[in-house]
């Protein structure tokens, strides 16, 4: 599994309707509203490289009111979840 984080900066008015767009994508799991210097944030979860490659170059940065896109591939995740059961003996 191939976890992709792709911030997304949009065209202030179109925010919802970008958000509704990218969600709505084959592989984007999740999308964020954010504060701050990007406005979205994509959740890509694939089964492999080339997969994101086709998501994010050929669909998302194609949706209309996407202004520009930065990707970053998970190496690991942590979450409570992971943490309890690492930290587990047995008992």
């Amino acid at each position: 599994m191939v976890t992709a984080i792709v911030f997304v900066k949009a065209e202030v008015a179109r925010i919802p309707e970008v958000a509704e767009e990218i969600a709505a994508l084959n592989g984007v799991s999740e999308v964020y509203s954010v504060t701050g210097t990007i406005d979205l944030i994509a959740m890509i979860r694939v089964s492999n490289h080339d997969q994101v490659a086709e998501i994010v170059a050929d669909r998302l940065n194609k949706v209309p009111g996407v202004v520009s896109t930065e990707t970053h591939i998970a190496f690991r995740a942590y979450s409570a979840h992971d943490l309890e059961a690492a930290f587990s003996l047995g008992g």
